[in-house]
């Protein structure tokens, strides 16, 4: 029970009205988690709330508080809402809002008020106006939003290049953005055409090497991320005095507003920003209201509807007695409730596995029980795509006990696949986004596997097998077009080489510009076996009708696309064929 107890010294509990307007007399600050009683606080979030308890050592000025908004009326606006929501009261008027486990936006917050209060406490800086939130219904709220979007709502495009997307410096250059209290929009990888470059980087048509450089950011793959900035705004200043000091503070620091603000607001630029993190030299940055626009319509034409689109992928898991009992209608409910299954295994879990997976029940008497059961046999492993996915998912199976559930969701599929002699959820799902992605990552990791698209297949056969290719949950690494000539083609298909067919081979390719790529998912190699079909497109049309060959292919030898046979070949063509490809620490790879 010591675990249990520590949550209670690091969050007060307030689920009354009165608790509530006592919580209000505090001094400093307070940092409020706002939960539904079937679903319980963010869990996620408390790692973060006790190393900034530890780190800032502020017991007067910081508080940390669990709010259940069923029995509080002052948060009723916040009932059955599936998304967490941190508020931060200050001297108890509420003067920010996050929305979603956002752990570096919440620690920038917390950390930037804080620092505040301890320059008033010392005299050295006049406390703002700031403005207090209004708490409003959902429908109202809404409506607000959507005007606030149409009439501030900017957004920034970066283009991070092909060599640095070929040496993994993407998934540093997102994070420190989203470190910096961006919001990620809509990404995509791509090669840029040659009328995409020339347009974005118009402004540099006048250097000598245009020419070169145009080559160069459409030689491979770049990654193209739409940004907006977090839901804060810059507090009333008017009614403050000016102090040198809080100028030269960053505008990150003084954003305390639940409404968005524009990025031309903040004191320096994401340009700006990106350069005191040393990585602006990997990437470009577009954040011309008018430019940024024009150039979102080109790239991603369905954006207004894709972002109304909160697309989310969370892990799902059956434990074992459910999956071998009942496993054909949870998938059939999943199927219904409009989820796409990107991936599935069975694993069986080491009791180390079982015990992390299930800690939340480590301090109750059936702990070893539960232990014993998710080791028992196999579980089912899922990673399920939907809009809202990860808050649907937690809706649909309801708490992670039977007895919560039977008083909150009687409906749920807790209550629905309850067993008699353990009273947990038969079905586990991701905490957080957050959690969702390392949980995916461990138990479906990546793998690369080496792809072509043949000179044969048209432009049009082309952007349909790449559409294939994402939707069945690969992601194209990296990717490049070029003839293969006799000395390329041996890089790819050197285990047929001396071949009676080989010269035929060579003779193929030589007829136009292949499409090479890197593909990466989880059991990648088979997967995109399995998605080709046979290597006869009229066997592959009986045997395999969805398969890529099924469709686009002529003959044996044009037969649309080619891949690597073993883990071992795809990581040798690779290597081969983008020598400068740093593979991630993939499973066999």
């Amino acid at each position: 029970m010591a675990g249990k107890k520590r949550e209670i010294q690091l969050q007060a509990v307030v689920n009354s009205q009165s608790l509530w307007d006592e919580m209000l007399q505090n001094k400093g600050l307070t940092v409020i988690d706002v939960y539904q009683a079937w679903c319980g606080p963010c869990k996620a979030m408390q790692p973060l709330f006790r190393k900034l308890k530890n780190e800032l050592n502020e017991d007067e000025l910081l508080h940390f508080v669990v709010a259940e908004a069923d029995n509080i009326v002052t948060l009723q606006p916040f009932r059955d809402k599936c998304e967490p929501v941190f508020l931060f009261s200050v001297n108890g008027k509420i003067i920010a809002r996050i929305n979603g486990a956002n752990a570096p936006l919440v620690n920038k917050k917390i950390t930037n008020l804080i620092n505040e209060e301890k320059k008033i406490a010392a005299g050295e800086m006049v406390r703002p106006q700031y403005r207090e939130i209004v708490f409003v219904d959902s429908d109202v709220e809404d409506a607000g939003d959507a005007h606030s979007e149409s009439a501030e709502q900017l957004y920034i495009i970066v283009i991070i290049k092909p060599d640095a997307v070929m040496t993994r410096k993407s998934l540093e250059i997102k994070k420190k953005i989203i470190e910096a209290g961006y919001v990620l929009q809509i990404e995509d990888k791509r090669v840029l055409t040659e009328q995409q470059a020339r347009e974005f980087y118009s402004r540099k048509a006048e250097e000598p090497d245009f020419q070169d450089f145009v080559l160069f950011m459409t030689s491979g793959v770049s990654h193209i991320l739409v940004i907006s900035q977090g839901d804060e705004e810059q507090p009333d200043l008017k009614e403050t005095e000016p102090d040198p000091e809080m100028e030269a503070k960053e505008a990150d620091e003084d954003h305390h507003e639940e409404v968005r603000t524009p990025v031309k607001k903040k004191h320096d630029s994401l340009q700006e920003y990106l350069e005191r993190q040393h990585v602006s030299q990997f990437c470009d940055i577009e954040e011309n209201l008018t430019d940024a626009n024009h150039f979102i319509d080109i790239l991603f034409p369905d954006f207004k509807n894709m972002k109304n689109l909160k697309l989310e992928k969370t892990l799902a898991l059956l434990r074992p007695r459910l999956f071998q009992e009942k496993r054909e209608h949870v998938l059939k409910i999943i199927e219904d409730e409009g989820f796409k299954i990107l991936m599935q295994r069975q694993i069986v879990l080491s009791e180390e596995e079982a015990q992390t997976l299930c800690r939340e029940y480590e301090n109750e008497d059936y702990f070893e029980n539960v232990i014993e059961q998710m080791t028992s046999g196999p579980s089912l492993a899922l990673v399920l795509l939907r809009d809202c996915g990860l808050q649907h998912w937690k809706n649909l199976i309801g708490p992670s006990s039977v007895e919560k559930a039977k008083e909150h969701l009687p409906e749920s599929l807790c209550v629905r696949f309850a067993m008699e002699d353990l009273p947990i959820n038969q079905l586990y799902g991701s905490d957080s986004l957050e959690e969702a992605e390392k949980e995916i990552q461990y138990f479906f990791p990546s793998q690369d596997t080496l792809a072509l698209i043949k000179p044969h297949v048209t432009h049009e056969q082309r952007e349909e097998i790449l559409k294939l290719i994402r939707e069945t949950g690969f992601e194209i690494t990296q990717m490049k077009e070029v003839v293969l000539n006799e000395e390329e083609a041996e890089k790819i298909y050197s285990k047929i080489k001396g071949r009676d067919f080989y010269q035929d081979v060579l003779q193929m390719l030589s007829e136009g510009p292949s499409l090479v790529m890197v593909l990466t998912k989880w059991n990648a190699v088979s997967d995109w076996r399995r998605l080709m079909g046979p290597i006869d497109p009229d066997e592959a049309k009986l045997l395999s009708p969805d398969s890529i060959r099924a469709h686009f292919g002529r003959s044996t030898l044009k037969n649309a696309v080619h891949g690597s046979s073993t883990i071992y070949e795809a990581m040798e063509t690779i290597s081969r064929m983008f020598e400068d490809f740093i593979p991630e620490n993939h499973e066999g790879n």
